[in-house]
């Protein structure tokens, strides 16, 4: 009894000293990414991972690099494993999407996205690059709700101002695209300025 005691004991305290270890590993590389000394950082997460193979944040920050030298398909490799070992990691599913829009998946970019907003609802980043997805398939309609609900969040986002007034320009409602892009202008947006004097002054018939 007492050995089998022992045995637990030593079991859990050898767990315990890897996770805590792979934690220390994974500050350091994230330290090291603040320093921009990447590939140290590399073989610090690389090390956390070999003593912890399910310590989601290093294969995210090790994604996070992947995706900053190119290497697109590997980040997209440590995203998977990052949300396999924690369906709720929201940065995860938002990252993975962003890769999945630079390889023009925008299917599949708008899937994660959706992911990231169900786990968290405020998630103004995800909102706004579904809509940019959207944007690309051209379905405007449903990228216009998904910076409305950023101006809903936010009643002060420039950004949301001025992408929904293109979005609804292109959809065809010049009246209110052009009043956000007014609004987005009054807010401190110079640039939709330049895209009323191009699209708003024009002559248009009714309202």
């Amino acid at each position: 009894m007492k050995s089998h005691f022992l045995i637990t004991l030593f079991t859990f305290t050898v767990f315990m000293v890897h996770a805590q270890s792979a934690k220390e590993f994974t500050q350091k590389g994230r330290e090291l990414i603040d320093k921009r000394d990447y590939m140290e950082a590399i073989l610090n997460l690389n090390k956390a991972i070999e003593v912890d193979s399910k310590y989601s944040v290093a294969y995210f920050l090790r994604g996070n690099l992947k995706e900053k030298f190119e290497d697109l398909h590997g980040a997209m490799k440590d995203y998977n494993t990052a949300i396999e070992t924690n369906v709720k990691y929201t940065e995860a599913f938002f990252a993975r999407g962003n890769v999945k829009m630079r390889l023009q998946d925008y299917y599949g970019a708008i899937a994660d996205f959706s992911s990231a907003i169900a786990i968290n609802e405020n998630y103004v980043e995800a909102y706004f690059n579904r809509g940019k997805a959207k944007q690309l398939l051209m379905a405007y309609e449903d990228a216009i709700n998904d910076v409305t609900k950023i101006i809903q969040i936010n009643p002060k986002s420039i950004d949301a101002y001025y992408m929904r007034g293109i979005l609804r320009i292109d959809f065809g409602d010049l009246k209110n695209g052009c009043l956000d892009l007014s609004k987005a202008g009054e807010l401190g947006d110079l640039k939709a300025y330049e895209i009323i004097k191009e699209k708003c002054n024009t002559k248009t018939t009714g309202n």
